[in-house]
């Protein structure tokens, strides 16, 4: 039974959020996902201003996880499984800057996780890892036509494998950076 208290979040910017949702909410330990827009100029905003270009805002996956289940470190290495994270401003066949990869933090002790883990990233890449590191700013809900997309629309478009699925329902976190309570 998963405790309130062990509750974490992080929002996560990978390309297209239909198919980064889906891949999320079929980890272990991950409890809740919203696709929205964050860390743009305006708040609020829809679908059609987020692709006009002029918010600014990122396609994101808010994830809620228990981590007493699973860590963020496991998270960050699941997700750049399925990024490109030399790529600047597109995912697969998605082009703009709300395709943008970029890993939002709400709690700023998740910061040094984080960029501890890019470093490593960076080992495995000749150019430099293009995605952004930011305190989460101006994040909204996108619309619910949004919320589950794949799951409403299992023929939909998706820029991530389904193999990437069956692998994240599959993965375990048996690392000692989860919390053991």
């Amino acid at each position: 039974m998963m405790k309130q208290e062990n509750n974490k979040e992080i929002t996560l910017g990978g390309g297209c959020f239909w198919g980064t949702e889906k891949y999320f909410q079929v980890i272990k330990g991950v409890v809740k996902t919203e696709v929205g827009y964050a860390n743009g100029k305006t708040l609020n905003p829809t679908y059609e201003e987020v692709c006009s270009h002029k918010t600014g805002h990122a396609e994101v996956v808010k994830l809620v996880y228990d981590n007493s289940v699973v860590s963020l470190p496991f998270l960050l290495n699941m997700y750049y499984q399925v990024i490109d994270p030399v790529a600047v401003n597109c995912q697969g066949n998605d082009v703009g800057v709300q395709y943008r990869t970029g890993i939002y933090y709400s709690d700023a002790q998740d910061k040094e996780v984080i960029l501890k883990s890019l470093e490593e990233l960076q080992t495995h890449f000749n150019a430099p890892i293009a995605v952004e590191v930011l305190p989460l700013e101006n994040y909204s809900s996108a619309e619910e036509y949004h919320q589950k997309y794949l799951d409403k629309h299992p023929g939909g478009y998706c820029h991530i494998g389904k193999g990437a699925f069956k692998k994240a329902a599959q993965a375990v976190d048996q690392s000692d950076s989860r919390n053991k309570l």
